[in-house]
């Protein structure tokens, strides 16, 4: 009689791979993350492309969810910022090694409303809100004094009542197209879920991939 290899077990028994509905699924494995990991259980590995096609990454925090897409919040005027509007579409790619999960997500981006960017941007530390107007993002820079120096007048400018958001800094929404759930296995033989759809009206696919 043969012995099973304990590496197949329960292969065919992970409960995520019936999920039919992808934001729910996000939900339940960022409430996880939330519980499990140290620090920033939010941040996210963003892809970008620039004109010439050669692709950029960064990590950013996800600051919201629902059924319309993914949102953070950027400088419109960085090289990240520039590169969303021109090009229009982005990746992210969650890893939480506590969990051993990973997600990975594209689709096209677009600006979220005047309204919302202002409800995010007074929710946040009115030091942060300073450094928007004070740092010229992803260029050059001669000095940390200079970028000092930036802080302190908007300080003194903004030194009594509410700072106002500036115009080129807002939130950027993705809209998946594409979500792949993917969670560790022994001996690589790792579960992999992916949901697919043309649009963002259309109905997700669901497909199981080889590790």
């Amino acid at each position: 009689m043969t012995t099973p290899d304990p590496s197949t077990k329960a292969l065919t028994n992970s409960d995520f791979t019936e999920v039919k509905k992808p934001f729910a699924l996000f939900g339940e494995w960022l409430n996880d993350a939330t519980e499990a990991e140290i620090n920033d259980p939010n941040a996210v590995a963003l892809a970008t492309v620039d004109p010439d096609g050669l692709p950029n990454v960064r990590m950013v925090l996800l600051k919201g969810f629902d059924e319309r897409g993914f949102v953070f919040y950027t400088n419109f005027e960085s090289a990240k910022g520039t590169e969303l509007l021109s090009a229009g579409k982005a990746a992210m790619c969650f890893h939480w090694k506590s969990l051993r999960r990973q997600i990975r997500i594209r689709g096209p981006v677009s600006p979220v409303s005047d309204q919302e960017a202002d409800e995010y941007y007074r929710s946040r530390a009115r030091g942060s809100r300073i450094g928007a107007w004070a740092s010229k993002q992803s260029r050059p820079l001669e000095s940390r004094f200079a970028l000092e120096k930036e802080v302190a007048r908007y300080t003194a400018k903004f030194a009594l009542g509410e700072i106002p958001r500036p115009e080129y800094w807002s939130g950027m929404r993705l809209v998946p197209t594409s979500i792949e759930f993917w969670h560790d296995r022994p001996f690589r033989l790792h579960d992999r879920v992916q949901f697919k759809r043309p649009g963002p009206e259309e109905e997700w696919t669901t497909s199981r991939l080889y590790p």
